[in-house]
């Protein structure tokens, strides 16, 4: 073989493989821009105004593919299958009440990725912010709006096994003042003093700017607290309770529990507990439900099921009574207007 067929040999080689290389980028941006288009039969999404004490609109994360993926969008609460209006503002986990909101997202940067929560007034503009220790899972506002609270991964991603730590937050939304640690609270278990090194709090719903609910878990099991930050105390209720949600009136708690004979990946059912009584009522649901269901009003519970696009809303009456529904595709982290 002679020096000039080696060069032509070697110059065929780059250009097939420099042929290669830009068909794999092009395939890959046509993908990338797939993706970020929306898809046919999805949601119908635009641009506008989202306001969180708009009256008679729900927001949420909207998870349709497109232009406005994880976007804060809001829609008629009484037509949440209609037009959505994207903010522009991105949450992994959202929730609003009193017209502030709590917006956990990911932040993206030139060395390592991160996450942090930002406390929004009614037009998503950022009052507060603060950086995370771990993935996003849980965020609450209280009725009034004036205290937040969210929980995150520390180690481990899921609730589903047993090697998981959460850190939860409690924030004040108006001086910006934060309580890192409810977990050094005092914590009475069945009434009695309990020190416990493996202890975890999770899933915080408010009462008031005072008072909440949460999970405490330790020694393989969990239970549901009622808070109180003035006292720094967390007293136990009820076991086998996570991600509780309170409800308008403040007497029923509805949340996840772990039932026999479930599969160890989808252990939860959904169910409502009085907190008169005790006695609990298992929902019509009959799916494992891994969210912290929403209160839409004082009789219908909404909770997040996976979906085509990552999450649809369902809904279920929280007396046990007729049948999960459908209430919108492409969608999580919903908070409904008061009234």
């Amino acid at each position: 073989m002679t020096r000039t067929h080696r060069i032509l040999i070697l110059l065929t080689a780059v250009l097939v493989l420099g042929a290669v290389a830009i068909g794999a980028t092009l395939h890959a941006a046509g993908r990338a821009a797939e993706k970020d288009r929306p898809q046919a039969g999805g949601p119908e999404v635009r641009s506008g105004a989202v306001v969180l004490d708009a009256p008679g609109r729900a927001v949420f994360r909207n998870m349709a593919w497109g232009p406005h993926r994880d976007q804060l969008t809001s829609v008629p609460a009484g037509d949440p299958g209609g037009v959505r209006t994207a903010s522009g503002v991105r949450c992994l986990r959202f929730h609003s009440a009193g017209g502030t909101g709590v917006c956990l997202q990911a932040v993206h940067g030139k060395l390592r990725d991160g996450y942090r929560a930002l406390v929004l007034d009614a037009r998503l503009r950022t009052t507060h912010r603060y950086g995370l220790s771990g993935i996003p899972t849980r965020a609450r506002v209280s009725p009034s709006g004036r205290t937040v609270a969210w929980t995150v991964f520390v180690s481990g991603d899921s609730y589903a096994g047993t090697s998981f730590s959460t850190r939860t937050s409690i924030a004040d939304a108006r001086s910006g003042d934060l309580d890192r640690d409810p977990e050094s609270y005092r914590f009475l278990l069945d009434g009695r003093p309990h020190h416990a090194p493996d202890l975890n709090v999770w899933g915080v719903t408010f009462a008031d700017d005072n008072r909440f609910f949460a999970t405490v878990a330790t020694g393989g099991q969990t239970y549901l607290v009622r808070g109180d930050r003035r006292q720094r105390t967390l007293s136990s209720l009820h076991r086998n309770v996570e991600c509780p949600s309170l409800s308008p009136d403040g007497t029923r708690v509805a949340y996840k529990k772990r039932v026999a004979g479930a599969s160890s990946d989808a252990p939860w059912r959904l169910y409502v507990l009085d907190l008169r009584t005790l006695r609990e009522t298992a929902t019509a649901e009959g799916r494992s439900v891994d969210d912290q269901a929403v209160w839409r009003d004082g009789r219908t519970l909404v909770y997040s099921l996976p979906g085509a696009y990552g999450s649809d809303l369902w809904t279920v009456p929280a007396d046990g009574s007729g049948r999960p529904r459908l209430l919108t595709r492409a969608a999580l982290a919903p908070a409904f207007p008061a009234g």
